[in-house]
Order: structure tokens, then sequence, then C-alpha cells
């Protein structure tokens, strides 16, 4: 089980440079077994400029490296910060990906704990079904940043960048199965709170 931490910045184009070498910086300092510090793509929907994502082989790590960070992140350039840490365990096929994407949701608080599971069962069968995902993991939260109380986090790695927009997003299992559960117009929304839908490139392996 790896503990996990993102973080998704908001940060004005002038200073997204300057940040990123900062992070980086914490970052290769930081123990983490794999780690992401990333401009997002544009396609990105409430997810930040930079992607920041560490994974450690449990909490003490990530205790020992949070003071770095958040004081890197306390940057007055850094306008927004959410996310949130949590523990999982990957899937993967035989390859890596080209491209980092999580997705950080919020399942409504009175929601059934049977209808749940069946929502985070959903979720776990899409690789079954789009074969541009390359390696998965779905997580609940432990705690969340920012004004959200996220409660799960949703991660794959891509072939690439079409592979998440065009297989993955336009596939029947999506807007056929899935997609009721984020929509508001249908008895099955669970999710009512804007999601933070955020990808970049990075082509090592993320989700080991």
């Amino acid at each position: 089980m790896m503990f996990c931490v993102t973080r998704l910045l908001d940060v004005p184009a002038d200073d997204r440079d300057r940040v990123l070498s900062a992070v980086r910086e914490v970052a290769e300092r930081s123990g983490a077994l794999r780690w992401v510090v990333a401009p997002t793509d544009q396609r990105s929907r409430n997810g930040g400029d930079i992607l920041v994502h560490l994974r450690f082989g449990d909490e003490t790590g990530w205790r020992t490296c949070e003071p770095e960070l958040k004081a890197v992140l306390a940057d007055p350039a850094i306008t927004r910060v959410i996310g949130a840490t949590y523990e999982g365990e990957p899937t993967r096929r035989d390859s890596s990906g080209t491209v980092y994407r999580a997705l950080l949701l919020r399942v409504s608080p009175d929601a059934p704990a049977e209808t749940v599971a069946r929502f985070e069962d959903e979720l776990r069968s899409m690789p079954r079904y789009v074969d541009t995902i390359l390696a998965w993991q779905l997580s609940p939260v432990i705690s969340a940043e920012g004004p959200t109380a996220w409660t799960h986090v949703f991660e794959q790695e891509f072939t690439d960048a079409d592979g998440l927009m065009g297989p993955y997003l336009m596939h029947p299992i999506h807007w056929a199965v899935v997609d009721r559960w984020f929509d508001p117009e249908t008895t099955d929304v669970l999710v009512r709170d804007r999601v933070a839908h955020s990808f970049c490139e990075h082509p090592a392996p993320v989700l080991d």
C-alpha cells in the first residue's frame, strides 16, 4: 500500500517556471518512490496549472517531507492549492503510459454505503473496456486540501493525451454508465460538487 499526496496549484504564467523549479527541488529531496511535478495540460478542468504528486512507501515518509513542501506552497504567487492525501494499491498492465491523470471528486455524504460501493466498482471496471488506460488506482481520501472535502482520487496512466480525451472520455462505459453518477439530471447522481480533472505529460511510470 502506497501513501500518496496530490496537490493542484494555480500559478500565474509569469511565476510558473520558478514555482515548478522550487517544487521539483523539494520532490527530489523528499524520498518519494515516485513523483510528478509538471505543468498541467490546458484541457484539464479545475485541475490547476501545476500538478504535484508524491508516492511514499508509508506515511512517515510524507510527514518528513510535509513541512518543506508546505513552506514552498506558501509562495504568494500560488493563488490556490487543492488536493488530497490517501493510500492505495495500483494495478498495471505490462507497459507504462506517457500521461498521468488524477481525478478528485466528492461523493455526497448522505449516500448509502452500498450505492457508493457500486459507484466504486463501476469506476474500477473502466480499464477492462478502455485499453488506453495502462495503470490505475482508486483511493478513498484520508485528508483533503482546499474548500472541497474530496472523498476519492481516481488516477490513471494513459498511452497519451489522445487516449484520455478520445477512447476514455468518449467510450460508452464512460458516457452511458459512469457519467450518470455525475449528472444532476439523473436519479443516480452521487457527485454534486465540481470535480478536479488534472493531467500532464509524464513518460516514466507513476503508478507503481
